[in-house]
């Protein structure tokens, strides 16, 4: 069974976490500028789907980043009020390894895959 998370380890996953939040909502501002740009519409029709392609692209990147953004500021939150690394599903300690490797992740293992299998079996 995991062990609850020093307060050590707690600063250190809220300053890796800010750090995230900084870089991700310093492109985020840096893209929002660069989309309301005027661009000039090319005359090609293949070009013009280009251009629409990319478009997209990056509003479904940024959008990816703003869900992020969101996720972040929530773990943050669990961190104040204590209750980061607790499974939101069992309500067991998460394992270091996992909040590692994904830091925003609030179901441990065993849950997460039941929740996968579980969308799995509905057709998600």
């Amino acid at each position: 069974m995991p062990k609850k998370l020093t307060k050590k380890q707690l600063e250190e996953f809220r300053k890796i976490l800010t750090e995230q939040l900084r870089q991700l909502e310093e492109k985020l501002g840096g893209t929002v500028d660069e989309l309301s740009e005027e661009s000039e519409v090319p005359a090609d029709i293949s070009d013009q789907a280009t251009q629409e392609s990319d478009l997209y692209f990056d509003l479904r990147v940024r959008d990816r980043e703003q869900k992020l953004i969101e996720k972040i500021k929530k773990t943050l939150k669990k961190i104040d009020e204590g209750t980061f690394g607790i499974c939101e599903r069992c309500g067991e300690p998460i394992e270091l390894e996992r909040l590692k490797a994904r830091p925003v992740a609030t179901l441990c293992i065993d849950c997460k895959s039941e929740q996968e299998q579980e969308e799995k079996s509905r057709g998600e």
